[in-house]
């Protein structure tokens, strides 16, 4: 069968949770096949080929066939976000006894394309852009004026069909950061308090303070409240506040301490499993070696290599943020905690994604070579009925400081 007859017969239509499992898991199979010599990451979605979707408001899932087999598959989801603020002429905030306007959020409908896949034997024949145009519709048909996707830098069969194919421009290049999970706990500073939020509080602090954050999710109350959250978590100075004085955001914000942090922790172990495969069996062996020396000799605290050759789950870190001059420190004691809660739990890495020009970013600890510097986010304006129009273009606007990245497209 020649190509432009093969063309002629491939279908693409949604997928059939009741049929079409087998046949998604035989094309992530052939996908994951890494480069001889070199080290690769790879996903086990546990069964569920909408795991990394379901959680959002509004998903799907497509599939592309060729007679009875499929050769390829797009997941795609739609949520409201903040693109841009604008300033309130009516409604002020007091700071230092002084009113000023306060700035609102401007949100838009927002669609994310992932899990992009295509079949070895099946490529350059026009499928993957077959199935972006198809998701598109969806898209459009459900009111999303922008569209965007992430994918590596050094991808660059990505990165062209996305550029070059299919109208989206380079928009952000936040980074991944990674920590292994060691066999000992580490220690959060005495000096530092964490608080626990419930969720409730968790979403008026969030919306206090984060809601003018690019891509903040207009629905974070859902996010929050999701049961793979796992909390929301203050840190202060040691004796400006604890967890039985707290009385809730509205005080916290009416006698803030100089400093603050808070980060959210996400269960993304029980939603997929990584493994890194093509290790050497002498970095295996050593690898071994430094978890068997952690185990034994927990007091030492010495850095291990967590056991990434085989699957393991993560937990994600996301809503970071903070205020003040330790700031920093404090986001650093936060992530100890959540490292500990990690260990607890049976994972084996701590992962979050923060802009590049994240201020807080030099408080996350991370090893370098489990993390991306530069991931690279592509954007696409599909339509002008949603916003209000108070932003212009989102695509051609400047990079802010930070960014919110939803847990539940990680």
């Amino acid at each position: 069968m020649n190509v432009e007859m093969m063309m002629r017969n491939i279908v693409v239509r949604e997928f059939d949770p009741n049929k079409d499992c087998l046949g998604v898991e035989d094309v992530e199979r052939r996908c994951e096949v890494g480069p001889s010599g070199k080290l690769c990451l790879f996903t086990d979605l546990l069964g569920d080929p909408i795991c990394r979707v379901r959680h959002s408001p509004a998903f799907l899932m497509l599939v592309a066939e060729v007679g009875d087999e499929i050769v390829g598959m797009i997941r795609g989801c739609i949520k409201t976000v903040t693109c841009g603020k604008r300033i309130s002429r009516s409604t002020k905030y007091t700071t230092n006894d002084i009113e000023l306007p306060k700035p609102l959020p401007v949100y838009t409908k927002l669609a994310y394309i992932l899990g992009l896949r295509v079949s070895p034997s099946h490529r350059r024949m026009g499928i993957g852009l077959k199935l972006v145009k198809r998701m598109e519709e969806w898209f459009r048909e459900s009111g999303v004026e922008y569209s965007y996707i992430a994918t590596e830098n050094d991808n660059y069969a990505s990165v062209k069909l996305f550029t070059d194919k299919c109208g989206y421009s380079k928009f952000r290049t936040p980074s991944i950061l990674v920590n292994p999970v060691f066999a000992h706990r580490l220690i959060v500073p005495k000096q530092v308090t964490i608080i626990q939020l419930n969720p409730s509080d968790a979403e008026a602090f969030y919306r206090r303070k984060f809601s003018t954050t690019e891509f903040f999710p207009r629905d974070i109350d859902s996010v929050l409240n999701n049961k793979l959250n796992l909390g929301t978590f203050l840190a202060v100075p040691r004796g400006t506040y604890s967890p039985d004085s707290w009385a809730g955001s509205d005080s916290f914000f009416s006698c803030p301490p100089e400093s603050w942090a808070i980060l959210s922790v996400w269960n993304s172990k029980d939603v997929f499993k990584l493994e890194v495969r093509g290790a050497s069996r002498v970095k295996r062996t050593l690898a071994k070696t430094t978890r068997v020396v952690d185990r034994v000799l927990p007091w030492l605290r010495i850095p291990s290599v967590p056991e990434v050759f085989s699957p393991f789950g993560l937990h994600f870190l996301y809503g970071l943020g903070g205020e003040g001059p330790r700031a920093a420190k404090l986001v650093k004691a936060l992530c100890g905690h959540a490292h500990n809660l990690a260990k607890e739990r049976g994972c084996g890495v701590v992962a979050t994604e923060v802009s590049s020009r994240e201020p807080l970013k030099l408080g996350i600890p991370h090893w370098k070579m489990l993390s991306c510097d530069e991931d690279l986010w592509c954007i696409k304006r599909l339509g002008e009925d949603y916003s209000d129009g108070s932003l212009g273009d989102w695509t051609k606007s400047s990079p802010g400081l930070s960014i919110f990245v939803d847990p539940r497209e990680f």
